[in-house]
């Protein structure tokens, strides 16, 4: 395993096809989720299950669900595009708008999206499951929540503990990773829930596309400018608004 911050440095989501000829081992797939076993959770609630789907038959018929498009999501999203790397590298936070569609990054068009949120052709699941040898849907059981925690707010951290510590196991096995939000929403859980046969008191928090990428696709791993703040952006020390120093100021 690499050390532990270079593989914090390199974790990102693959958003490229994955080679459906490789599949996942269950040797690694046992090193994950033994990795998300010995996440933190409240109270040690382990408040989630993992169903794993690696049947091409089964992914299949995830992928048919229909997904459409979330108009809320492109909404906000948008707030978060940079439409240069100049401005990317000054904001420090966000996205590059070329990694989504022309009409994601115009809001004069997304008047037109609604129109087609349902229409017929291969939905965003068909086109990635399609190329995705293994999914990990995870559900959390709605019944329970951490201890005087409204909102079981405290809950939803232990479950993006899990997220996170299956992630980093993932990155340094070389196994691409990328969160697929659409599973969880209202048009897609319960067609999810018949296909994989989860009680009613399960809720799908997230699921996740496993596989090794295409070797044709891995520059496109590379071309993605990230970025992250500064700590002296968001490190106050004793109090509000005092600044820490960077790493930079004290050399």
């Amino acid at each position: 395993m690499r050390d532990l911050q270079g593989v914090i440095r390199q974790r990102h989501s693959a958003r490229v096809p994955f080679d459906p000829e490789r599949p996942v081992s269950h040797e690694a797939l046992a090193e994950i989720l033994e990795a998300a076993s010995w996440a933190p959770t409240a109270h040690n609630m382990q408040n989630y299950e993992v169903i794993v789907v690696e049947d091409p038959s089964i992914l299949r018929r995830l992928g048919d669900l229909k997904s459409g498009l979330s108009l809320e999501f492109i909404r906000e999203n948008y707030k978060q595009l940079s439409f240069s790397e100049e401005e990317l590298k000054k904001k420090k936070t966000g996205i590059m708008a070329s990694m989504f569609p022309p009409s994601w990054r115009d809001p004069a068009l997304f008047s037109h999206l609604e129109e087609a949120a349902f229409a017929e052709g291969p939905s965003f699941m068909s086109q990635t499951l399609r190329h995705s040898p293994t999914v990990l849907v995870v559900t959390y059981d709605t019944r329970k929540r951490a201890p005087a925690s409204e909102g079981d707010v405290l809950g939803f951290i232990s479950l993006g503990c899990v997220l996170q510590t299956m992630w980093l196991v993932s990155e340094s096995l070389g196994i691409g990773f990328q969160v697929m939000s659409a599973f969880s929403s209202p048009s897609v859980e319960p067609g999810v829930r018949k296909i994989l046969g989860f009680p009613e008191h399960e809720k799908i928090a997230y699921a996740v596309r496993l596989g090794y990428p295409q070797k044709e696709s891995e520059p496109e791993l590379q071309k993605y400018l990230r970025v992250r703040r500064d700590i002296s952006d968001f490190v106050h020390l004793n109090r509000y608004g005092e600044n820490f120093p960077s790493i930079q100021e004290k050399s």
